[in-house]
């Protein structure tokens, strides 16, 4: 075996839950390492704009003495929203009111924010965890992909939807929803897409029908980054090659042949297309505590996207940071405190997912969503 480094505490996954945590306990004095399967920051897209909400990811930010850095991230005028038809009638809209309830940031901004406030030597880059498991007395072995082994007093698994440390507490995997999300990007839209500019507008455009529904966002840098919901198997999803854009585009927007044009344009002419597969959690999933493992976010309570998730997964952060913060003396019996409060909150938020999906992509849609946004 390589050789074996013990950590007290390691963070598999640096994600927003993650890193918020590893912020807090460190402004606290505490020392832990997050394994990152990433090569760097910016290998791969973060996702696209994240509104961040009072009662939950701002709380965190505040905690982790990074309020006043938010606030220099916040795209000012994202608020706004354009509600249309499938033949691009608009239904209803809304000017960014300026409110700080819920701003919308750049994901990839507020997580290089992170990132920048914690010591080179808490981030390990490039460290995709094979397998963990236990050594006795709550301890637990982490080997990667690379060969590197440690051992650690506590493994926190902020790894997200296919999270490997979950595992070690249960044998529940995620289960697909039936709706995939395809992603495309526009780019320079002021110069070569300024029909897709003025539908968009400077926010957030919706335009649903029962069971799909074209979302966009005007993103920083010219961008308009879209998202495309569609009832469809992981069969037809694997089936297209996503890797020649173009030709997956077209693909997808086939299925809106009786779309606007306006509209089937934010998809056709995408430069980028990436599926992502929804997949969830039970509702009320929750697990039986294992001594020296719990779990944050997604891995612990994944989700459909309705813009809950990455505040859940910071809030998670925050409290357990705190928790062990101020409990080092019984971390165990408080580590068990904090997964009844998270299985309760999470729970909670989740019972609210499958009726606000139904509003987007249900019977009644778009006037539901109206409905709701007015």
């Amino acid at each position: 075996m390589s050789h074996v480094t013990h950590l007290p505490i390691a963070i598999v996954g640096g994600g927003l839950g993650g890193l918020i945590l590893a912020r807090i306990l460190h402004i606290n004095g505490v020392h832990t390492v997050v394994f990152e399967s990433d090569v760097s920051s910016s290998v791969r897209s973060q996702g696209g704009m994240l509104d961040l909400h009072e009662n939950n990811g701002q709380l965190a930010l505040k905690e982790a003495g990074l309020f006043e850095k938010f606030l220099e991230i916040i795209r000012p005028g994202a608020q706004a929203y354009r509600v249309l038809n499938k033949h691009g009638q608009l239904l209803t809209e809304a000017p960014d009111d300026g409110s700080l309830q819920r701003p919308e940031v750049k994901r990839s901004e507020l997580r290089q924010i992170l990132l920048d406030s914690l010591p080179e030597e808490t981030l390990k880059w490039g460290f995709k965890l094979k397998e963990v498991s236990s050594v006795g007395s709550g301890k637990h072995l982490l080997t990667f992909t690379d060969g590197s082994v440690f051992t650690t007093d506590l493994v926190i698994g902020a790894d997200g939807a296919w999270s490997k440390v979950r595992a070690l507490v249960s044998a529940e995997k995620p289960i697909y929803s039936g709706t995939t999300y395809i992603e495309a990007y526009l780019y320079d839209v002021g110069k070569g897409h300024k029909a897709e500019a003025r539908l968009v507008g400077n926010g957030a455009m919706y335009a649903f029908e029962p069971g799909k529904g074209i979302i966009s966002h005007r993103e920083p840098g010219d961008v308009i980054h879209t998202y495309v919901a569609l009832p469809k198997t992981l069969e037809w999803v694997e089936a297209i090659k996503f890797t020649d854009a173009k030709n997956a585009l077209s693909i997808v927007a086939e299925e809106f042949r009786d779309w606007a044009p306006e509209l089937r344009c934010l998809i056709t002419e995408g430069d980028v297309a990436i599926a992502r597969p929804l997949f969830t959690l039970p509702s009320g999933f929750r697990w039986n505590h294992l001594p020296g493992v719990t779990l944050l976010g997604d891995a612990a309570h994944l989700m459909l996207p309705t813009g809950e998730g990455a505040n859940l997964a910071m809030l998670d952060g925050c409290e357990l940071a705190k928790i062990i913060v101020n409990h080092q003396n019984d971390l165990d019996a408080a580590l068990i405190a904090y997964e009844e409060s998270m299985f309760e909150r999470s729970a909670a938020e989740s019972k609210e997912v499958e009726p606000l999906f139904d509003i987007l992509y249900g019977e009644n849609a778009p006037q539901s969503f109206v409905e709701f946004m007015t």
